[in-house]
């Protein structure tokens, strides 16, 4: 084993990083740091060609200029405003007016509304932080068990890391078709089975509402067997918000009908357009950007409704207009009606810029357009740089021949792809207690993903059992991010141990549903082989 290692630096190289970054280091300049460290020093032992970096260059102008990762800084916009506009308030005080007489009431309104805000923002940290300052202190105020009320809040907030559209993944998907690729041409089919991140979206939502549906048995059998852990509120209870503080009178159907439909319509705009096919996942989500701009100029300014009513309507005729008439431009022959259409088109989409530009002046002068716009960049920065270190890692990884060394170690796991797959699967939860789920992306699907896929697993299958997996990991104690989001908000009152004990169920239910996935393909290859072929 010793001699094995000494003429791997490839191994070490890894186990250097892992190390360094969980010691704290920063996450991109250590991925940097070690792959031009071990370049520099196999190259004057011999092991490696410096020249190889001479292609970092081209591989990094390669990721600023993927047209598909352009999507996660627009999901991010999206989230962030949506989180801004108070979206999750308004749909969790409609959903507590509608099961909140019931036992467990608070609990299915906490995971819908999770689910929900999965569908709308695909940022775990902003929905876990969300519900804990909304959900919690109603839920504790009127008797609930703390662990079953944190429990519920930090497996709803991780449902954004398996629901699409999630930052999880775009990332993931984009990895996963290089990984792919790369499998294709190992197996000499070059043309092979593409796969992208509409894909790997499809495939993760069945699982999702799997998920989503035994966390919801799980609640009603603890609330069936152990009513006292999460009491029926009374009347008055489900008038107040978070604060305590009586909310105007307004029927139970007047208020979802406000809290959700806006919501519900751009959830149906993004999703939908990305599973028929009509869009990419980099177009819809610059439909979800400018649907969450117009949601947030509507709550804000009365003024502004009417242009953005209008918007909302040009669009949704220019989408009738196309199912109709054939509107392509530069084509010799055009009929009067199909000129027409284009026409009204040219007009409608004008009227969809000036609603653009005043939701634009609306959030600008609120001061949560410039925050949002902020806050996405930083955001936006750190991911990029981390994606640059990571391909730096992954180039100098392979010309130290690490990707032979993984296929031989995983060719000699017994059980073939079976123990491959548990091996990875184990390898990526123990790091998911320690390193973010990018980071764990960036640099583990590089590596085992194309061995794998030459083993024989389905790409997309194996993608969102990765997805599953991380999702896992963040509810995971004492490590699991999530729980550290809880912990910074919630009240003094509620221990870090009943916080655990919480999520422990969670962390059961989802390991459950891994297993109906493993053993189970279709339930995440059915739906992107049904509409996406």
């Amino acid at each position: 084993m010793i001699d094995w290692l000494m003429t791997h630096p490839d191994i070490w190289m890894f186990i250097v990083t892992i190390a360094l970054m969980l010691l704290g280091f920063p996450v991109a300049f250590t991925l940097a740091g070690v792959a031009l460290s071990f370049a520099f020093l196999a190259g004057e032992l011999g092991l490696f060609r410096v020249a190889t970096l001479n292609f970092l260059p081209q591989r990094v102008w390669a990721v600023l200029n993927n047209s598909v990762i352009v999507a996660a800084p627009l999901f991010i916009f999206m989230g962030l405003l949506l989180e801004r506009s108070k979206v999750a308030e308004q749909m969790l005080t409609a959903m507590a007016r509608l099961f909140g007489e019931k036992p467990g009431g608070l609990l299915i309104a906490t995971t819908l509304v999770g689910a929900l805000m999965a569908a709308s923002t695909g940022i775990v940290g902003a929905t876990v932080v969300t519900m804990g300052v909304l959900a919690l202190p109603v839920m504790l105020r009127n008797g609930y068990d703390p662990a079953s009320a944190s429990g519920a809040i930090c497996a709803a907030g991780t449902l954004g890391q398996i629901i699409p559209p999630s930052i999880v993944l775009v990332f993931l998907g984009d990895f996963l078709t290089f990984a792919n690729q790369q499998a294709n041409l190992t197996m000499g089919n070059p043309s092979g089975r593409s796969v992208g991140v509409a894909d790997l979206f499809a495939g993760c939502l069945i699982p999702g509402l799997i998920l989503v549906g035994l966390y919801l048995v799980w609640q009603l059998t603890l609330t069936w067997r152990n009513p006292h852990m999460a009491p029926a509120l009374p009347p008055e209870a489900i008038r107040l918000d978070a604060q305590g503080v009586e909310m105007e009178a307004e029927t139970t159907a007047q208020l979802i009908i406000r809290a959700l439909a806006a919501p519900l319509l751009l959830i149906v705009a993004v999703l939908g357009s990305i599973l028929a096919g009509v869009a990419t996942p980099t177009e819809a989500s610059g439909v979800g950007a400018v649907g969450a701009l117009f949601l947030a100029a509507w709550r804000e300014s009365a003024r502004a409704r009417p242009l953005i009513m209008a918007s909302v309507a040009s669009a949704a005729i220019i989408v009738i207009l196309l199912m109709i008439f054939d509107m392509r431009l530069g084509r010799e022959i055009t009929s009067a009606g199909e000129q027409l259409a284009i026409w009204a088109s040219f007009a409608f989409s004008g009227i969809i810029c000036l609603g653009v530009i005043a939701s634009l002046w609306v959030t600008f002068r609120s001061g949560s357009l410039m925050d949002v716009t902020f806050r996405t960049a930083r955001i936006t920065a750190m991911i990029f740089t981390v994606l640059i270190g990571a391909t730096l890692f992954t180039l100098v990884f392979r010309g130290l021949g690490g990707e032979d060394t993984i296929h031989e170690f995983m060719s000699g796991i017994p059980a073939g792809l079976t123990g491959a797959m548990i091996f990875t699967m184990v390898l990526m939860f123990i790091l998911g207690f320690f390193l973010d789920f990018l980071e764990i992306i960036f640099i583990l699907v590089p590596v085992l993903c194309p061995v794998l896929i030459v083993m024989g697993a389905d790409p997309v299958w194996l993608g969102v059992m990765i997805a599953l997996n991380l999702q896992t990991s963040f509810l995971t104690p004492p490590f699991g991010f999530a729980l550290f989001y809880l912990r910074g908000v919630a009240p003094p009152s509620v221990a870090t141990m009943e916080i655990w004990r919480g999520a422990t169920p969670y962390i059961g239910l989802q390991i459950f549903t891994l297993l109906i996935l493993a053993l189970y393909p279709p339930t995440a290859t059915w739906l992107p082989s049904l509409i996406l072929q």
